[in-house]
């Protein structure tokens, strides 16, 4: 039988979850336009199709001006960081004080440079990160599992 979890931490596994899910594919993206660079190239200076073409000009023309090294440390870089991500909602699902540990600590090492690039750049994407990384950064800090000892009378 399936225990009952707060919704706070249900929340956060759900969150979790999702951003991992987003970074899989994102990484995977990635890898792939790093493999097929030149294919890609081929295709953005042959294609054209009436009215469809800016939004995929764009895309490509933002896509094939990334150095291809910068291109494979990114995917892998969103690789590894998905699986941690993805570890850090399977252990926060069976509340583990590991899990718990390793997202304060991500988390919290993650939020003064959100700040920070609140002052260089505002946008309402950097906010909402800002603020559900409090929110998470908060909720386990104030909900940290507590190890019951049991003393044994010999």
């Amino acid at each position: 039988m399936l225990k009952k979890r707060p919704f706070g931490l249900l929340a956060i596994v759900f969150y979790k979850s999702f951003v991992a899910s987003l970074l899989a594919v994102t990484s995977i993206a990635l890898l792939l336009a790093l493999k097929n660079y030149d294919s890609l190239a081929d295709f953005s200076d042959s294609y054209t199709i009436e009215g469809k073409s800016q939004i995929i000009d764009w895309f490509l023309d933002k896509l094939l001006n990334i150095d291809p090294r910068t291109l494979r440390f990114s995917g892998i870089g969103a690789g590894i960081y998905s699986a941690l991500t993805a570890i850090e909602a399977v252990g926060l699902w069976y509340e583990k004080r590991w899990a718990h540990i390793l997202v304060l600590f991500l988390v919290g090492i993650s939020i003064p440079p959100e700040i920070y690039e609140l002052f260089h750049h505002i946008t309402l994407i950097k906010i909402i990160v800002l603020v559900v990384n409090v929110i998470v950064f908060w909720y386990l800090l104030s909900h940290f599992p507590k190890h019951h000892f049991s003393r044994h009378k010999s």
